[in-house]
């Protein structure tokens, strides 16, 4: 898969895909990602990309055309017209399943905006996706487009040990639960030792398994309810889970 950035600040991406575990992804080719500075479509002397907004207000809006010039040429070099998406607070909120949509397809331009936001003109004509991280504001789409690499990068094959990324929050639709490692007992201040719970020393996966599937159920029941009542109506809990959360008063 490729994707195409389109941004002011292509070095911010490069220590991304180079550095921890997902660069697998992008040194492999299996996540291609193709920079272009928006800066090298200006027509004029000084690079301009923005200007004031018409109508007035604050801030400043980026120009119509040195964004439908580098669309275009992305488009003449990819070939078959691609997916664009657009950074937005207006958007939708990425989850995984729309990380999981584009990780298994063929890629996207990624429009990284700046000041007030691009000109609505070139929204119209060539975005075909508008997402957002969350409910708050950022300076740019950099860090959203480099968010959104991140999570399709390591659902890659070969980029995880496998399974790795199926056990993951959110892969079932419910929070993944608590993680334990060396020592066997954590000694604290006050001479107090925090033990790892003893169906985890066990050895029987049986109970194991279950263990974490409770404790996913449960964590997801206290921070995120919206997610059990999905569950349930998508048929993903088993008459176990249903037991155990009525146990919880769910």
């Amino acid at each position: 898969m490729r994707f195409d950035v389109v941004t002011l600040f292509p070095e911010l991406f490069a220590p991304h895909l180079t550095q921890g575990i997902t660069r697998r992804a992008f040194e492999s080719g299996q996540v291609d990602v193709r920079l272009w500075q928006l800066r090298d479509f200006a027509t004029d002397a000084y690079r301009r990309v923005d200007d004031r907004p018409y109508g007035g207000g604050p801030g400043m809006v980026m120009l119509a055309e040195p964004l439908e010039a580098a669309l275009a040429a992305v488009q003449a070099d990819r070939g078959a017209p691609p997916a664009v998406v657009h950074f937005t607070p207006a958007g939708r909120r990425l989850d995984q399943a729309l990380v999981q949509e584009f990780a298994a397809a063929p890629g996207a331009v990624l429009l990284c905006g700046r000041y007030e936001g691009i000109d609505q003109r070139v929204i119209d004509r060539h975005v075909t996706h508008e997402i957002s991280l969350g409910d708050y504001v950022l300076s740019g789409g950099e860090l959203a487009a480099l968010v959104l690499l991140d999570a399709v990068a390591r659902l890659q094959e070969g980029v995880l040990t496998a399974p790795s990324h199926e056990q993951d929050s959110f892969s079932d639709g419910l929070i993944e639960g608590p993680h334990y490692s060396r020592p066997e007992r954590l000694a604290v201040p006050g001479g107090a030792e925090l033990p790892v719970p003893e169906v985890l020393m066990s050895g029987h996966h049986g109970h194991i398994a279950r263990w974490r599937r409770e404790c996913s159920l449960a964590v997801t029941a206290r921070r995120r309810p919206d997610l059990i009542v999905a569950a349930r109506a998508a048929g993903r809990l088993s008459k176990d889970d249903e037991r155990y959360l009525s146990g919880l008063g769910l």
